[in-house]
């Protein structure tokens, strides 16, 4: 199971930048008092709020201000010229092709940004299966990573068993739910920085990039994968 975002692209080089400006727009329209926007202090303390207690702002805003979740992502995830944004190493699709078992792409972006992404670097027909967040739901509630309800419901529709899965993420939260259920982890760290972009899926860089226990590898690029199978098996 790959990840997408700062997994198999750096979205940190520009497309969060412009994600994160999108975000402070809506939810300052959302805080505002309906004449006037929230101001940039009640916006970053709402998002870090949502993020600590609910593991996403887009959950906050659901929950306390009726956001419709599938207006947010679209809001958020129209971006001009997206394809010009794009940074991402070479050889991904042949990369895909040489790791052994099913490939499933499971990310908290919605499923037209990703759709996009994958077919810019040349990966739309790499996954056998793709899961992005609007089908992120457990009896009809949004559950995106870190859920464990989530992956338990993924390897259900896919039989799978978590001894045989592995997670490729850049994000910590998310490697530590997938470990607890039992499975392997691997942690890709090349393009995490030390900009602040708490929000809908997005994280701070953790201070130090060491690997915790429930991290089977750390990885630098998905690419150093096929040399480090031996200790995700």
């Amino acid at each position: 199971m790959f990840d997408l975002d700062n997994t198999l692209h750096n979205a940190s080089h520009a497309i969060f930048p412009a994600i994160v400006a999108n975000m402070n727009l809506y939810m300052a329209r959302v805080l505002g008092d309906g004449v006037t926007p929230a101001s940039t202090d009640v916006v970053d303390a709402a998002r870090t709020l949502y993020w600590r207690r609910y593991g996403a702002t887009l959950l906050g805003l659901v929950k306390h201000h009726q956001v419709q979740a599938a207006h947010f992502l679209h809001e958020t995830h129209s971006i001009d010229d997206l394809a010009s944004l794009i940074r991402a190493e070479r050889g991904l699709r042949q990369l895909l092709r040489r790791l052994p078992g099913r490939k499933i792409l499971l990310t908290n972006a919605p499923h037209r940004y990703a759709s996009q992404v994958l077919r810019h670097l040349g990966l739309h027909r790499a996954f056998g299966h793709q899961m992005a967040v609007e089908a992120m739901t457990v009896n009809r509630q949004l559950r995106p990573k870190p859920s464990k309800l989530l992956l338990r419901k993924l390897m259900r529709m896919q039989r799978l068993t978590p001894q045989r899965c592995i997670l490729v993420e850049d994000t910590l939260a998310n490697l530590r739910s997938a470990h607890a259920l039992g499975m392997r982890t691997a942690w890709v760290t090349r393009y995490l920085t030390s900009r602040s972009t708490g929000g809908a899926g997005l994280h701070h860089r953790p201070k130090r990039l060491i690997r915790p226990a429930y991290v089977d590898v750390k990885v630098k690029s998905v690419h150093q994968l096929p040399a480090r199978l031996h200790r995700l098996r």
